[in-house]
């Protein structure tokens, strides 16, 4: 959590932050405001860089990170396990992420319906949901149908054809009859009785049956991804169901390809039977899902720390949620993407949730990339915070700030922790306005769940480490239970 030297290159133990002078935004530097403010009389910008999409990036340099796997390939060195294992992360990520979509369906009980999703996460053998495990369900049927009928066209050929089975000659075929030897067409057909003749031949290398071929061949390399990705659900209805539709899709790829029906390019223009034909449109539309699936995981894997901040976000939403003396009073409108834009699925004001809690009386915010931070989470450089108000005394709020540093290794959380406690210290010293104390550090466990506590000399700071599914989603969730608790009993005191 520390800065790297001078004229350093970002690396794979690095968060990518950067700050700078609001007046003076650095050219040509890919970026993403997180957030903006003033501490000690300078404007300071807080900004999060993308992880390259090859090994290393300039404009900040950035040197080492691991490349995103090629789809439908197994890992087969040390350096691909590392990249498959960060993607899988991403994905576990990504799909609790996305389970709020679901849970925004309906407005008034969001987090009720966002924590039964997460709670089914925590069970491994209950994979994620995800598009090819809809795929699997939905266009199954539709492959076996289009199986069974796949559709072909018959296309004229000219060829030496025995005299007896000549149905049709074109101009060219007559040329070519005149310019034989011989007073009749017996003579000119020669010894072996052939002529040059049109002839209709089956062709299955039609424009749809080319979009179908991709879509099997795309469809098979993202259920193969899924399954390597869950290992344990062998025993679900989900694995069978992209197991199955993967063989299928394997099958009736192998079938084109010994047809040879070449593949279709994405962003082809639909012709009539992918418009007007049922099956081959679900698999016209299926394709392009997959298609933006892939896209957006470029995208994605660049910006994954901002996912995992808003990840973090939600964690820490849902922990207060689940209080007994925690009432949802206020809550911002959520927004849902239909694209992410630099990692982000969703927009809302700030705060996003607001928690009135009847026994400590106190009032909750959750802040996250504040558009007037204050000072202190300028200095801190945390741009995700809880600040607590107590509406019946006069006394300035007080604030507690989230850290949620994302790197490609994983962060020695003791040290960060450490880190953190004694810049909060020194913090102190500039607060007016409000209080600042304590503190909460979220990172990905890369497999390890750990949990830290701190004491400063005036602080406490805790630690986690966690995942987004099975029994690391469960341990970091009552970790930050247990850290929003001790938070609030201490608010009362």
């Amino acid at each position: 959590m520390s800065s790297i030297p001078e004229a350093t290159a970002f690396g794979p133990d690095d968060c990518l932050m950067i700050t700078y002078d609001s007046a003076k935004p650095p050219k040509t530097v890919a970026r993403a405001v997180l957030m903006s403010g003033t501490f000690r009389s300078q404007d300071i910008c807080l900004a999060l860089c993308p992880y390259p999409k090859r090994d290393h990036a300039t404009k900040p340099d950035r040197a080492g990170f691991p490349v995103r796997p090629r789809r439908g390939q197994d890992p087969k060195d040390e350096a691909e396990v590392f990249a498959a294992n960060a993607l899988q992360r991403m994905n576990e990520v990504l799909a609790r992420i996305q389970e709020l979509e679901e849970a925004l369906d309906d407005p008034d009980d969001i987090w009720t319906r966002l924590r039964a999703a997460w709670k089914r996460a925590e069970d491994e053998e209950d994979p994620r949901m995800s598009e090819i495990v809809k795929q699997a369900r939905q266009l199954r049927p539709v492959l076996t149908d289009l199986e069974k009928r796949i559709r072909r066209v018959l296309r004229r050929h000219r060829e030496l054809t025995p005299l007896d089975r000549v149905q049709e000659m074109d101009r060219a075929s007559m040329v070519w009859l005149s310019r034989q030897p011989g007073r009749s067409v017996a003579e000119r057909a020669g010894s072996d009785q052939r002529i040059l003749a049109t002839v209709r031949r089956e062709n299955f290398d039609t424009l749809e049956n080319r979009v179908l071929h991709a879509y099997t061949r795309l469809a098979a390399d993202a259920a193969r991804e899924w399954i390597r990705e869950h290992p344990r659900a062998r025993q679900s209805a989900r694995f069978r169901d992209v197991d199955t539709f993967r063989k299928k899709c394997k099958s009736i790829a192998a079938d084109l390809k010994a047809h040879d029906v070449l593949i279709a390019t994405p962003g082809v223009t639909p012709n009539y039977v992918l418009m007007q034909d049922k099956s081959y449109h679900q698999v016209h539309d299926g394709w392009e899902r997959l298609l933006k699936r892939e896209k957006a995981i470029d995208d994605l894997w660049a910006w994954q720390a901002q996912t995992w901040t808003d990840f973090a976000v939600l964690a820490v939403t849902l922990a207060i949620d689940e209080l007994e003396e925690a009432q949802l009073v206020a809550q911002s409108p959520i927004v849902w993407k239909s694209e992410a834009a630099t990692g982000r699925w969703f927009e809302q004001d700030r705060p996003i949730a607001v928690f009135w809690l009847r026994e400590t009386g106190r009032i909750v915010e959750v802040q996250a990339r504040p558009e007037q931070p204050g000072p202190l989470l300028i200095g801190a450089q945390a741009h995700v915070a809880l600040r607590i108000t107590d509406p019946a005394r006069s006394a300035v709020p007080r604030r507690v700030a989230v850290w949620t540093p994302h790197a490609m290794n994983r962060i020695d959380l003791g040290k960060s922790v450490s880190e953190v406690a004694n810049l909060i210290d020194q913090l102190q010293q500039f607060a007016q306005t409000e209080v600042f104390k304590h503190g909460l550090v979220l990172t990905p466990d890369h497999g390890e769940p750990e949990t830290v506590k701190f004491e400063g000399s005036r602080c406490r700071v805790n630690g986690i480490a966690f995942g987004a599914s099975g029994k690391s989603l469960a341990a970091g969730m009552e970790a930050i239970r247990g850290f929003v608790r001790d938070e609030f009993k201490g608010a009362s005191a």
